[in-house]
């Protein structure tokens, strides 16, 4: 799929930048695991996903991660407008997930872009969207026991997860150990099934009442 058919908003531009972003930006696909971006790093573009994910995520000072927001095919990185709007270096990380393909938008077409109100427009409901999931995030931690999120998450992966206790942890921006006692404590009390880099969920009912 082409930039302007993942992004129809782009082809609402004026013709003078419809025409400047044709001929500066260029698709590039990267493995997974690439690191697109890390902290204290300044931030060289503003990227179009087209294809695979991007996992957006803040490091503690222990190495922990914890987990903000995925940027997909047809989105955009806040973090990213953020650190362009106010000429700063990214505070988190940026990872791809998948194989991905993306089309990296240089500053100076950005900051040109920004003069068109149906992309400035677009800019800033993505940050709404984000803000919103990142409030969201943050009542989770805030509020919410570790167990809870934990069964939240199970429930929403199928009857049968094909995943490690380290995923799940990076996920919920814990560490793997605490996570393995969970599991275990679910497994012991019949609710879920453990095996090699699987959990089969026996009982969705009392997972949800702890998610509760």
């Amino acid at each position: 799929m082409t930039l302007f058919e993942r992004y129809p908003v782009l082809q609402e531009l004026p013709a003078p930048l419809r025409d400047r972003l044709a001929a500066e930006a260029q698709p590039m696909t990267v493995p997974a695991g690439t690191q697109l971006f890390d902290e204290r790093q300044p931030c060289r573009g503003f990227p179009f996903v087209l294809a695979g994910s991007i996992r957006v995520v803040k490091l503690a000072a222990n190495g922990r991660e914890l987990p903000l927001y995925k940027v997909l095919p047809g989105e955009s990185c806040i973090i990213t407008s953020s650190c362009l709007l106010g000429h700063a270096d990214y505070n988190a990380r940026g990872q791809t997930e998948s194989e991905t393909t993306l089309v990296m938008l240089p500053r100076a077409l950005f900051e040109d872009m920004l003069g068109a109100e149906v992309f400035r427009s677009f800019v800033f409901d993505l940050f709404a969207e984000r803000i919103a999931e990142l409030m969201q995030l943050v009542e989770e931690i805030a509020f919410r026991k570790l167990d809870q999120r934990l069964a939240h998450l199970l429930l929403g992966k199928g009857r049968q997860l094909h995943t490690t206790h380290q995923h799940l942890a990076d996920e919920l921006g814990s560490v793997r150990e605490m996570v393995s006692r969970l599991l275990k404590g679910f497994a012991d009390q019949g609710l879920v099934r453990l095996g090699r880099e699987q959990i089969e969920i026996l009982d969705p009912a009392g997972l949800r009442r702890i998610a509760g």
